[in-house]
Parts: structure tokens; C-alpha cells; sequence
């Protein structure tokens, strides 16, 4: 059991060494973009180009910790007991400090200096709705399968966008914010038009999240089957008997273009199971499936004993490369619905999603590409170093298996560089960022392109990060739920998704207490958008609001992400030892 207890409320002190900190980091990460390469174990800095158009960054001193824009502030909350709420502000959510590795001493408030100062972003899922190879017709089986806000999913992290631009600095330091990190399933169906309106999110610009025909809507929800919500059309399908409302011109307002600010902060990039696999699940390969995904012919809905099989078989990973769902859309060929083919939903390979990131079109606040290098592409890897400030390096990984299933685990190379990497950074603070968190790394299905290579699970990384102990923290996302978990030498920070309530991101703030100490504080934030819905209200902001309350009364959803009071906003002690 976590011991908790209410935060002082002291604001911090900003003496000049916490000003060099945040500076360095600002300066050194968000003007050069420094990026370290994989394979090597050592740090060798570059300076990319400045991307065209961007001006030269100015370091910013520290601003006055605020609380503003985040959930120390307020949090959306829902009114009423039973059927379909509606949300509005609701009491804010207060810090506690977490002393499971080590006590905390009097006075630190007073003595503490910043290290770091960040973002992290996980689990945005940006959706195409209306490609053929999604498996929302296994929602005859199972109501989770497919959510009734997923095509909002673009202007739910234009909103998110919105508000880490808005925050002034860290709440707890005020130190500048030098950088966001994503840590996976930025995209939900391992398409190629899905990557490129994440990307575009990211650095900003104009998308349009529609695909197929561009005159009009080809999906579940204008499909006529009860188990979706058709929210343009008077019938009474499942989700309208659950309460959903009737909105007229919604879908048409949800494929309008989008216009997304862009990050004013670097961002690096964390490879998941549902940007590198079909659905997050399958290692399909070409063929077929491809053929399918930029065809002219997408399922909708199978009978509820076959969705619920499949399902079962995802589950246990029975069906890593798909031959069960394979054999489910040929047996139903002729029960697909007829669509406007388009091949940019074709699926992309690894190396089309390093070179997506490396283009130089899409490098907009930097670093070029976005932690990944041009060794990563000579390598076909998706792991790196790099450096946060002055004291601090991130190290990204993938624990995506290649092999299939939605759990994660690493390689033999990729552990080995991992632990050169480690001991290359003795004197450091290390960072880790992957996206499965350590109970979910439990796969042990080979990668078809190295298929000798061993995989490596969860227990065993914390225990080589225990003999590192200059690692702090392994931050990471995939369970959709807020978690934080103590493993005697530093801290496991698991965030909450943001296409499922309660739709959240984490600021952290890594702090030297000049006691033996070290502090990680963690602060959630909220969308930008108005928690009160207008359903007048078609714009890009009040489909953002929409985006979270239909999220809140999503079939299936579960009620426990948030997390416990210990999983949210938090200061974490740790011995600097």
C-alpha cells in the first residue's frame, strides 16, 4: 500500500542553479535537437537544420509554478448517477507524496533545483473509421470493440495540443517545459494516412480526417446496424437506447478539416503495438490483408459467437500472425459493404514509419526525426538515446514484438544495447520511455525477420534496471490507466490514454532535493476543450468537448482509468544514490 500524504503548498524556490537547469534543457534539447543513435552506447551530439519557416528559440527563465490548465486545478466530472451524463467541471485533484522507496526530509521545498522538465503524451490512437480493416464488427461480441467518439480522434489531439502549449512551465518548478515525448499506439490501425495526420498533428497544419469517398461518410454509423450509434439518423440503435443523443450533422462535421496548432516544444517519438501491427494485434505481412485495407470492401458486423472466438484468441495470443482472421473476413466476403477504395490506407512497414519521421517536411519544433536517426533506418531498429539536459539522457524503446500479439517484450540486441547503454551513463540520471509497461511485457513470439532471437519480459528489464539504479523512472502508457508502481530503486509512471476517459496526459518534473533525495512530481492534464457540451455546437472546439463526454459513456469503458489518488498527481521520492 502506497504511503500518501498531502503536499506542502510552499512555492519553489527559483535560485540560479534551477534557472541553468531549465535553461540547459531548453537550450540544449529544444534549440539543437540533440539525438543520440542506437547501437553504439555512446553520446555524439548533431545539429540538425532548423526546420523551414520555424524561428530561433529563446530560452525562457523559469515562470511562478501555477496550477492553471491542469488537474490540480479542476477535472472534468460527470453529473447524475445512471444512463448517459453529461460532464462539467468537477473538484480538482490534489498531490500526494509517495515515500514506498524512501522518505522524504523537512525543508526541500526550499533546496530543490530542476533536472528536467516534460511531457508525456501516450496512447493517442488517431483513427481512419472508415477503413476496411478495423474489427469494430466484432462489436456484436463484444461492446468494447469499437467507441462511439473514434471519429474525433484528430480533433481530441488538436485540443490536447492546445493545452500543453498553453501550460507556462512546469506546475510544481516553473521551470520551461523542454520537450514532449509520446510513448506509443499514436496510431490505431497501423495505416499509412493514420501516421500522416499524426504527424501533421504533432508539428501542425491542416488535416482532413476522411478517407474513401470524399463526399460523404462509408462506416459503421450510417450503416443501419443497431450495434453502432448513428448519430445523423433517427433509428433506434443500442447505443440511443443507452441514452446517446441524436446530433444532426455530425458526421459530416466530424470529416471536416482539422486544423492543429502543432507542438511549440520538441517532441520525440515511442514506437507501440498499434502503430507496428494490424488492429494492434496481427503480424500480418502483405498479401491479402493489404490488398483489403485499400480495397473496395469492408465488414461491419459478424454474429456475436464468432466475434466473441476471435476475441477469446486475441486474448490468449493464440492468432499472433492473423490466420484465424483471415479466415473470418474470406468466410464473410460476401457480407462486406461496398467502399470507395484508397491507398493511403495501406498498412506501413517499420521502415516507412522511420522515414516518416525522418522526412524533413515533418521535422516542425524538431529534433529531426523525432529521436529516431538515420542509424536507425541502417539498422532497422526503432530504440535510442537521447539527451535531456545537462545531468538527464532518455533512452526510447520498442516493445513491440514483430511477431505479433498485443503484449510487448525485447529483443536479445535491443537488450544488450540497452544495458550498454546504461553502463555507457553511469554518472547520469536515466529516464526510460517504452510503451507496454512491465506486467504487459510477456511475449514471446519471435520476430520473423531475426527469428533466432530470443525475447526478453518484463521481470527481467526491472531487474537490470535495479542494477542500474541511476535509472529514476520507466515511463510508459498501453493500459489506458493511470498507475505508478515503486521498484525499490526507481519508479514505474504508467499514464492514462487519451482517446479513452478520462483522456489525460502527465507533465513530470525530475527535481534534486540537495538531501540524498530526489523528487519526481506528476501532474495530469485535460484537453483544452470546454468540459460542457454544446450539441449545437459542430465547430473543431465543441467536437473536441464532445470527443470527451461521448468517451465517458462509452459502452464497455472501464470506470477505473483514472487510477487511485497515488497514480495521479504525485511526488515520488527516490534516494539519489
Amino acid at each position: 500500500m502506497s504511503r500518501i500524504r498531502s503536499a506542502a503548498s510552499a512555492v519553489t524556490a527559483l535560485d540560479r542553479r534551477t534557472f541553468l537547469a531549465a535553461t540547459t534543457a531548453t537550450g540544449a534539447t529544444a534549440a539543437l535537437g540533440i539525438a543520440f543513435g542506437p547501437g553504439t552506447g555512446s553520446a555524439t551530439a548533431s545539429q540538425p537544420p532548423m526546420a523551414h519557416g520555424a524561428a530561433r528559440r529563446v530560452v525562457q527563465a523559469p515562470a511562478a509554478p501555477s496550477k492553471a490548465g491542469t488537474t490540480l486545478e479542476t477535472v472534468s466530472a460527470a453529473h447524475g448517477a445512471i444512463g448517459y451524463r453529461r460532464l462539467a467541471e468537477g473538484p480538482a485533484w490534489a498531490r500526494g507524496v509517495r515515500t514506498d522507496i524512501v522518505a522524504g526530509k523537512g525543508g526541500r521545498e526550499d533546496r530543490r533545483t530542476t533536472l528536467a522538465s516534460f511531457v508525456q503524451l501516450t496512447d493517442l490512437h488517431i483513427t481512419d473509421v472508415q477503413h476496411p480493416m478495423r474489427y469494430e464488427f466484432m462489436r456484436s461480441g463484444r461492446t468494447g470493440a469499437w467507441r462511439p467518439h473514434e471519429a474525433l480522434t484528430v480533433v481530441g489531439a488538436a485540443s490536447l495540443i492546445e493545452r500543453v502549449n498553453g501550460l507556462r512551465g512546469g506546475p510544481v518548478t516553473g521551470a520551461p517545459l523542454s520537450f514532449v515525448m509520446t510513448t506509443g499506439d499514436n496510431t490505431d490501425n497501423n495505416s499509412t494516412i493514420e501516421l500522416d495526420w499524426f504527424l501533421t498533428a504533432m508539428n501542425g497544419g491542416r488535416i482532413t480526417p476522411n478517407t474513401g469517398d470524399p463526399r460523404q461518410y462509408e462506416g459503421v454509423q450510417n450503416s443501419g446496424i443497431k450495434e453502432f450509434w448513428h448519430p445523423d439518423r433517427a433509428l433506434r440503435d443500442a447505443d440511443k437506447q443507452r441514452g446517446f443523443p441524436r446530433i444532426d450533422g455530425f458526421l459530416e462535421a466530424a470529416l471536416r478539416t482539422v486544423h492543429s496548432p502543432g507542438l511549440r516544444l520538441p517532441w520525440y517519438s515511442t514506437v507501440g503495438n498499434h502503430d507496428d501491427l494490424g488492429g494492434g494485434v496481427y503480424s500480418f505481412g502483405g498479401g491479402y490483408l493489404a490488398e483489403l485495407a485499400t480495397g473496395d470492401r469492408k465488414l461491419q458486423i459478424v454474429p456475436a459467437a464468432e466475434a466473441a472466438r476471435i476475441y477469446a484468441g486475441e486474448r490468449k495470443g493464440a492468432d499472433p500472425r492473423g490466420k484465424d482472421m483471415k479466415a473470418l473476413l474470406r468466410a464473410h466476403a460476401r457480407d462486406m459493404r461496398r467502399v470507395t477504395p484508397d491507398e493511403r490506407r495501406a498498412p506501413f512497414t517499420r521502415a516507412g514509419y522511420l522515414a516518416a519521421h525522418l522526412d524533413p517536411a515533418r521535422t516542425g519544433p524538431g529534433p529531426v526525426g523525432h529521436g529516431y536517426t538515420k542509424a536507425n533506418q541502417e539498422q532497422d531498429t526503432l530504440y535510442y538515446s537521447f539527451r535531456i539536459s545537462d545531468d538527464v539522457i532518455g533512452v526510447s524503446l520498442d516493445t513491440t514484438d514483430p511477431g505479433g500479439h498485443y503484449t510487448g517484450s525485447l529483443g536479445t540486441a535491443q537488450l544488450r544495447w540497452l544495458e550498454r547503454t546504461l553502463t555507457a551513463h553511469r554518472d547520469d540520471h536515466i529516464l526510460v520511455f517504452s510503451h507496454h509497461y512491465s506486467r504487459s511485457m510477456t511475449n514471446m513470439n519471435h520476430d520473423p525477420a531475426r527469428p533466432g532471437e530470443a525475447r526478453h519480459g518484463g521481470d527481467e528489464i526491472i531487474a537490470l534496471f535495479r542494477r542500474h539504479p541511476q535509472v529514476r523512472a520507466w515511463i510508459n502508457g498501453h493500459s489506458h490507466q493511470n498507475e505508478i508502481t515503486p521498484h525499490g530503486t526507481f519508479w514505474e509512471i504508467t499514464t492514462a490514454s487519451h482517446v479513452d476517459f478520462p483522456q489525460l496526459a502527465r507533465v513530470i518534473e525530475v527535481v534534486d532535493n540537495h538531501d540524498g533525495t530526489l523528487s519526481l512530481f506528476t501532474t495530469l492534464i485535460e484537453a483544452a476543450a470546454p468540459r460542457r457540451t454544446d450539441r449545437s455546437d459542430l465547430s473543431q472546439t465543441g467536437l473536441a468537448a464532445l470527443y470527451r463526454e461521448l468517451s465517458f459513456n462509452a459502452p464497455g469503458a472501464s470506470q477505473k482509468l483514472a487510477g487511485d489518488p497515488g497514480d495521479r498527481n504525485t511526488e515520488l521520492l527516490l534516494r539519489k544514490g
